[in-house]
C-alpha cells in the first residue's frame, strides 16, 4: 500500500443513507485501489442537499490527495455535484459543445428526443477534462487543481466501473500513486475455515517474515491475500510463496486471483467438452446464474429448472410423486432425483441440484432452517450431501449455491473425466462440515 498518499471517496445520494441501494461504489473503488496498491483513507456518503455536499467536500479537500465522487452528475434537479464543487473551488462552469454532440448521438441511436434539461451535462469546471462515459449520457470530470487531484464520476454502476477501469486507475498509476500490476497475490480457498487455514499455512509464513497475510471469509470462501511492504513487489518471491501454500492447502485451493467456482468448472467442463444443467428449489436460480454470468456458458450450461413446489419438481423434473410423500422434498432421494431428471431432460453430461429449507420458517425437528440437500449427477452415477447451515434466507441461499459448486468442482478434480472406474453412489448423504 502506499500510506503516504490520501485518497477520500465520498458518495453521493440520498437513497444511500436511506437504505433504499446499497453503498456498492465503496466496495469496487476500494477493492479496486487496495488491488493496485492504494487505500482509501475514508469513505463519507452525503445527500444531495448543496450544504451536505459543501460540508463534506470542503473537508476532504483540506487532507486528502485524491478525491473521488459518485453520483450527482445527472440532468435532474437534484443533481448539483458539479455545480457545488465548482462553488467551492471558485471555478467557472464552461460549456463543452463535444459533451452535448456526444449525448445528442446516444439519444439518437436509442431512438429519443434528448430533453432540455440534458444540456446542464455540458458543463464543466474552468480548467477541468472531461472523462467520456460510453454508457450513459453523463460524462465524468477530472480536474488537477493546487497539487490536488479530483475524479468526478456518474452514480450509475454500469457506467461508473467501466470508466473507473478505462480512465481513472490509468491516470492514478500513470501519476505513480499506484502500479498498474496487483500489489497482492490472492488465493481463493473453499472448505476450509479461517482459523484451520491459518494453521496450516503458518509454517509457510514463518519461513517467509517478508509476506504478509490477510484473511477474508464470505459464505463459505476464505480469501488468502499474500503481499509485501516493498517497493517494487518481488511478485516471482510471492508466486513460490503461493505455490507452496497451494500444496499445502490440496483440494481446499480454488484458485489465484478472483476466479468464481462456477468459472473452474466451466473451464474443466469446457476443456472436456461435456454439458451441464441444474435443479433448484429454495435457490430460485441462483446456482443458474453463477453459469449464466460466464461469457460463453452456452458452450457448456444447458440451462437450469426451478421447481419450488412439489407439483413443479414432478412435473418438470419427473421426480415421482411416492417419493416425495415417503421421503419429503426436502430430502437426500429428491435431490438425488432433481439431479437425475435435470440431466435427463436437459440432455446433459452433469448436473447439481439444490432443495432445502431456507427460512425463516419451515424446517422439522430432522431437517431444521438451513438444511439444503445438494445433488450432483455425473457419468459416474448421482450423489448427495446434506449441509447444515442456520443463518439468514439471502445467507443460506448463496451458502448453498457455493457448497454445491464446490462439491462439484473437487468432484471433477479427483476422478478423471475419461478413465475414471469407481461409482460415486452413495445411498445415504453425509452432513458437510462447515
Amino acid at each position: 500500500m502506499t500510506p503516504s498518499i490520501k485518497v477520500d471517496l465520498i458518495t453521493l445520494g440520498d437513497e444511500l443513507l436511506l437504505g433504499i441501494r446499497e453503498n456498492g461504489h465503496l466496495q469496487f473503488i476500494g477493492g479496486e485501489l487496495a488491488r493496485h496498491g492504494l487505500a482509501l483513507r475514508r469513505n463519507v456518503s452525503c445527500r444531495d442537499t448543496a450544504e451536505e455536499i459543501i460540508h463534506t467536500f470542503e473537508e476532504a479537500w483540506k487532507t486528502a490527495d485524491i478525491i473521488i465522487t459518485t453520483g450527482g452528475l445527472g440532468p435532474t434537479s437534484d443533481d448539483n455535484t458539479r455545480e457545488v464543487i465548482a462553488q467551492c473551488l471558485g471555478l467557472k462552469l464552461e460549456y463543452q459543445p463535444e459533451i452535448e454532440a456526444a449525448i445528442q448521438a446516444r439519444f439518437d441511436r436509442i431512438g429519443r428526443v434528448m430533453c432540455e434539461n440534458n444540456l446542464k451535462q455540458c458543463y464543466i469546471p474552468t480548467g477541468a477534462e472531461i472523462i467520456p462515459n460510453p454508457h450513459g449520457t453523463a460524462p465524468g470530470i477530472y480536474l488537477q487543481h493546487k497539487g490536488k487531484r479530483l475524479f468526478m464520476l456518474p452514480g450509475p454502476a454500469s457506467e461508473l466501473r467501466p470508466m473507473f477501469h478505462e480512465q481513472v486507475l490509468p491516470r492514478i498509476c500513470d501519476d505513480g500513486f499506484c502500479s498498474i500490476e496487483d500489489a497482492y497475490l490472492q488465493i481463493r480457498t473453499m472448505g476450509v475455515g479461517e482459523s484451520a487455514l491459518e494453521i496450516k499455512l503458518q509454517p509457510i509464513l514463518e519461513r517467509n517474515p517478508d509476506v504478509h497475510i490477510a484473511y477474508c471469509a464470505h459464505q463459505g470462501m476464505v480469501d488468502v491475500r499474500l503481499s509485501q511492504e516493498t517497493i517494487p513487489i518481488d511478485h516471482a518471491h510471492l508466486r513460490a510463496v503461493a505455490d507452496e501454500c497451494r500444496e499445502a492447502l490440496g483440494p481446499d485451493f480454488v484458485c489465484f486471483g478472483h476466479c468464481h467456482l462456477a468459472k473452474s468448472i466451466f473451464n474443466f467442463l469446457r476443456a472436456h467438452e461435456r454439458t451441464l444443467a441444474v435443479a433448484e428449489s429454495c435457490t430460485g436460480g441462483l446456482l443458474a446464474n453463477a453459469f449464466t454470468d460466464i461469457p460463453g456458458a452456452s458452450k457448456v450450461f444447458a440451462g437450469g429448472i426451478v421447481c419450488y413446489s412439489n407439483e413443479s419438481k414432478m412435473e418438470l423434473l419427473g421426480v415421482p410423486e411416492c417419493l416425495i410423500l415417503q421421503h419429503g422434498a426436502v430430502s437426500a432421494e429428491c435431490a438425488v432425483a432433481m439431479a437425475e431428471g435435470a440431466a435427463e431432460r436437459l440432455g446433459t453430461d452433469y448436473a447439481l441440484s439444490v432443495t432445502g429449507y431456507a427460512g425463516p420458517c419451515g424446517g422439522t425437528e430432522e431437517n431444521p432452517v438451513g438444511t439444503v440437500y445438494i445433488g450432483y449427477h455425473s457419468p459416474l452415477g448421482t450423489w448427495c450431501i446434506r449441509m447444515v447451515h442456520p443463518g439468514e434466507r439471502s445467507a443460506v441461499k448463496v451458502r448453498a449455491v457455493n457448497r454445491a459448486l464446490d462439491i462439484m468442482r473437487r468432484k471433477l478434480q479427483k476422478y478423471n473425466l475419461e478413465e475414471a472406474l469407481v461409482c460415486e453412489c452413495h445411498a445415504k448423504p453425509a452432513i458437510a462440515e462447515d
